[in-house]
């Protein structure tokens, strides 16, 4: 049975919210280099803390999957800088309103492959922006507001309203105008209708009722409501995201050796680059024979890509693969249609398919 949290009492809501304030103050104060220097260590002394094994272990696992010809010490290296990559992101979003803004913004944004993405916003076609919990997703809306684009981003609430309510406004300061998961069935219909463009952070795991699709050569819960909104809509789907410029190059992020240097890393503190890495619509999915698998592996296909850019700038700590399809909680067989739809994707081989099916049977038989 899930065990559901405990609410905060409502007395220890604003302690927090004014100990978060003057946590955010102190960042401010330290200005960027400082703050992201004291807290990138910060998270590596959290990442390898004893309390903290269980999600380093985790993150571990995944990385080992995505990754199988690094060795162990390699895969460790990755696994402890995504914490250090987190902590720095909390010092990120608190500068982030200061900093962004139209003197200090081309200090730390660097525009990459934007010019189609930009036409399709531009166009009376609706769009949906699809990123990760990768790089720094809420620069990526910032980027396309600053540049005339205001973006409506998905969010779930945060349980302390003081807290929640600092949030809306220091977002809706950046153009990003949040949107509350739990009625979002009823707002973004409307927004898109308005051609207004709507975020999605979209790797999350959706539960049992998702759509499973191939991430990382594993299936994955993928929430069906991007797909079908697409299809309602006739929309253009964005995949980008804003990956951090911490002395990486072109090769490295491709093919990573070690994660960069600390002399590299604090080279370049509060800096991005913003690329869209797949853009597709209606012409793409009509002749597909399923078009809601075929969108929904397509842009989990993009956060892929997203993340073996810079892999050091994943959350691997998240539970991405937890729910599992119904045929290897019931013990079944692997699917033949579901073999023939992933088999169907342009963009995978028979080995993949493969690969798909033998971790798809071991999970199965890992299965209590």
């Amino acid at each position: 049975m899930a065990r559901h949290k405990k609410p905060l009492p409502t007395w220890a809501h604003n302690p927090i919210y004014w100990g978060t304030r003057a946590a955010a103050a102190a960042v401010n104060i330290a200005g960027p280099e400082p703050s992201m220097r004291f807290l990138r260590g910060l998270g590596g002394f959290v990442a390898s803390l004893p309390m903290n094994s269980r999600r380093l272990n985790r993150a571990v696992e995944n990385i080992a999957w995505c990754f199988p010809e690094w060795d162990r010490a390699l895969v460790r290296d990755y696994a402890i800088e995504a914490y250090r990559h987190l902590f720095c992101l909390a010092a990120e979003l608190v500068l982030a309103p200061r900093v962004l803004n139209e003197d200090g913004f081309a200090r730390h944004v660097e525009l990459g492959r934007l010019k189609k993405g930009l036409r399709a916003l531009a166009s009376d076609r609706p769009c949906i922006l699809i990123t990760g919990h990768c790089g720094n997703w809420e620069l990526l809306g910032a980027t396309l507001a600053m540049l005339g684009f205001p973006m409506h981003a998905l969010y779930r609430p945060l349980d302390l309203a003081p807290l929640d309510a600092w949030l809306h406004e220091t977002r809706s300061r950046q153009g990003i105008l949040l949107v509350d998961k739990f009625g979002a069935a009823h707002v973004l219909p409307s927004l898109l209708d308005q051609r207004q463009p709507v975020g999605f952070i979209a790797d999350q795991n959706a539960g049992d009722r998702g759509v499973f699709v191939p991430f990382f050569n594993r299936l994955a819960s993928t929430y069906k409501t991007i797909g079908l909104l697409a299809i309602r809509f006739n929309a253009t789907i964005l995949c980008g995201h804003a990956m951090r410029l911490s002395g990486l190059t072109a090769d490295t992020a491709a093919n990573p050796v070690r994660p960069p240097s600390r002399e590299a890393r604090e080279s370049q503190s509060f800096r991005y680059r913003v690329d869209v890495i797949d853009h597709f619509g209606p012409d793409d999915w009509v002749d597909q024979p399923d078009p809601l698998f075929y969108i929904t592996a397509r842009y989990r296909r993009a956060i892929e890509q997203m993340v073996r850019r810079a892999p050091e700038q994943y959350l691997w700590m998240h539970r991405y693969w937890k729910s599992r399809p119904p045929h290897e909680s019931r013990g079944k067989p692997f699917p033949a249609q579901l073999r023939e739809k992933i088999a169907s994707l342009p963009w995978i081989d028979d080995d993949d398919v493969e690969q798909i099916v033998d971790r798809s049977n071991r999970d199965a038989a890992a299965t209590p």
